[in-house]
């Protein structure tokens, strides 16, 4: 008999899924077996969604945003953080990466997504319109007010996913993938609002972000995760710009939030460039960060 054939050890809380492996009912994060757990627990995350990808639904309205998540990477997350039932937040919501992932992993979950410029909003919609997605909920207002909605403030949430405007990295000249994608080098702030992230220094993007992602905190279940994502600026004389260990130092001055590990998210879909050819060395980031936080209290 090989040990394709060999019957799978059960035990008392093992249920069979098939070629899916065994499910384990004292599971309440989610609803994957141990093979699919597994998988996810890879601290290298290797995906590639091209413009014309399925997974990347709805990308040519979505792409007025100048950092549009894949809809299948944002399920991906929820389905290993979240049972059907599960409920997600997003603070900086964008054109709706988190809410149409939700939409994608199926089930009875509802996300709630927070988003400062209409033009976004208006362009999930039509995504969720044409595609016949479902339609969840989208609120224009700015994060810090988060609380004043019921839709936040009643919920209690089993997630919350965060891609947060970085400082000023928007409005700097575009280069690389972001150049060939918009057809244009010229700066792509997310708003010209001054509460926007993307419109502040560093030194007071740090404490913003962690406020709002305070209010976050405070909706986001026991045991519940936070999930942020990020990229690091190029590296500067005397500034390394270690931008991802700078979040997880912030975010951990929230009492009872633990820094739990990181994902490393190579895209595929990037193209490399010569940066800096023939000069100096000049790296290619084809990468984000994927960092995961607990609440523990």
């Amino acid at each position: 008999m090989s040990k394709k054939d060999e019957p799978k050890k059960l035990g008392k809380n093992g249920v069979d899924m098939g070629d899916r492996g065994v499910y384990d009912k004292r599971n309440t994060l989610n609803d994957l077996t141990g093979k699919e757990w597994v998988y996810f627990t890879n601290s290298v995350w290797i995906t590639g969604y091209s413009p014309t990808a399925k997974e990347n639904v709805g990308l040519k309205y979505r792409k007025i945003h100048p950092s549009p998540k894949p809809p299948a990477l944002m399920k991906d997350i929820i389905e290993f953080f979240t049972k059907s039932d599960g409920k997600i937040l997003d603070p900086f919501c964008g054109v709706g990466g988190t809410l149409l992932g939700a939409a994608m992993a199926g089930g009875d979950r509802q996300a709630v997504g927070i988003e400062l410029e209409p033009k976004f909003i208006e362009a999930y919609q039509k995504v969720c319109e044409t595609e016949n997605m479902q339609l969840m909920t989208m609120i224009n207002d700015d994060s810090n007010n988060m609380l004043q909605h019921p839709e936040v403030s009643e919920t209690v949430f089993d997630l919350v996913i965060a891609d947060p405007p970085y400082s000023d990295m928007m409005s700097k000249e575009r280069t690389g993938q972001r150049k060939k994608l918009y057809n244009d080098s010229s700066p792509m702030p997310y708003t010209e609002e001054s509460v926007d992230l993307g419109n502040m220094s560093q030194e007071d993007f740090f404490p913003a972000l962690r406020n709002i992602m305070q209010h976050c905190f405070s909706r986001l279940k026991n045991k519940g995760y936070m999930v942020v994502f990020c990229k690091d600026f190029q590296p500067q004389p005397g500034k390394p710009n270690l931008l991802h260990a700078d979040i997880i130092n912030e975010l951990c001055k929230i009492d009872g939030l633990v820094y739990r590990g990181m994902r490393i998210w190579h895209d595929q879909a990037m193209s490399l460039f010569p940066f800096g050819y023939p000069y100096s060395f000049v790296m290619n980031q084809i990468h984000q960060y994927v960092l995961i936080f607990r609440k523990e209290q």
